[in-house]
């Protein structure tokens, strides 16, 4: 049976390759082939991913774990971080922090030609990287080979006078074929969602647990956007400091429910 993916583009319906990222998900064990049982009796030819995603969150918060319906909307998440695109700097800042970088978002930088706004400047001994976010609210745009000749272009106004040693280019979704040449001829480094190959976004996001802040199910979007703009990106950011929760005015019942889906989605194997 055929699917749609975000993209338009059709595809063979593979129940081995929903129910791995069932598994990736962290969902209970006696669970999963439930879940999958659940999308199998509701699939119809030309079903959307998208339809395939909702039936299978419904299922979980169904379930005797509602929990899991958050473990399962990691990329749902990661796109829940816009529509403005800064708290999805804010959140790959937080990234490159705990890979041992100094970071400064959202500089306005002089160049040789014209200024620039920098979404990321990331520093870490004689490293000093210009960090270019392509935020996507859509899982089928793809960033194409405009994005990282612009990238290049800002890097190379800017470098002499900043010291820059190395670009980046970070998106959320995929990197077209034309694009990633581009990058690689021209020695920018590129992390999309699933590239580099087992170290993409998705991969580091879940061997490191730096799990968004949008994957709570138990707060309203609104809420999440006002916890962005005290920047507080990461579910760890709750469990460490649960006094950022302050911002929200949670009675205690609703604020012990966030803490408890926070602590289930960062402890998560």
């Amino acid at each position: 049976m055929l699917i749609t993916k975000a993209s338009g583009k059709k595809e063979l319906f593979d129940p081995q390759k929903l129910l791995s990222s069932i598994k990736r998900a962290g969902v209970p064990p006696s669970l999963q082939n439930e879940a999958l049982s659940h999308v199998q009796n509701i699939l119809y030819s030309g079903i959307t991913t998208s339809e395939i995603y909702n039936h299978i969150t419904e299922f979980l918060a169904q379930s005797k774990y509602p929990f899991t319906k958050a473990s399962y909307s990691l990329k749902r998440a990661i796109m829940d971080l816009g529509p403005t695109g800064y708290p999805f700097e804010d959140y790959i800042a937080e990234i490159l922090k705990l890979q041992g970088y100094k970071t400064k978002t959202r500089s306005l930088l002089s160049g040789k030609c014209v200024t620039h706004e920098v979404d990321i400047i990331a520093t870490k001994g004689s490293e000093k990287l210009l960090v270019e976010c392509k935020f996507h609210n859509n899982p089928g745009n793809h960033c194409n080979v405009h994005v990282p000749l612009y990238t290049k272009a800002r890097f190379d106004d800017l470098k002499e006078k900043h010291g820059l040693t190395q670009v980046m280019l970070v998106t959320n979704t995929k990197i077209t074929p034309d694009a990633l040449a581009y990058a690689l001829c021209e020695n920018i480094k590129v992390l999309s969602w699933n590239y580099p190959q087992e170290q993409g976004l998705r991969d580091i996001i879940e061997k490191e647990k730096l799990y968004p802040l949008t994957q709570l199910q138990k707060i309203s979007l609104s809420q999440k956007q006002s916890l962005f703009q005290n920047h507080v990106v990461l579910c760890e950011d709750v469990v460490k400091n649960s006094d950022a929760l302050d911002l929200l005015n949670l009675p205690k019942e609703k604020r012990d429910e966030v803490l408890a889906e926070a602590h289930f989605v960062c402890k998560r194997s």
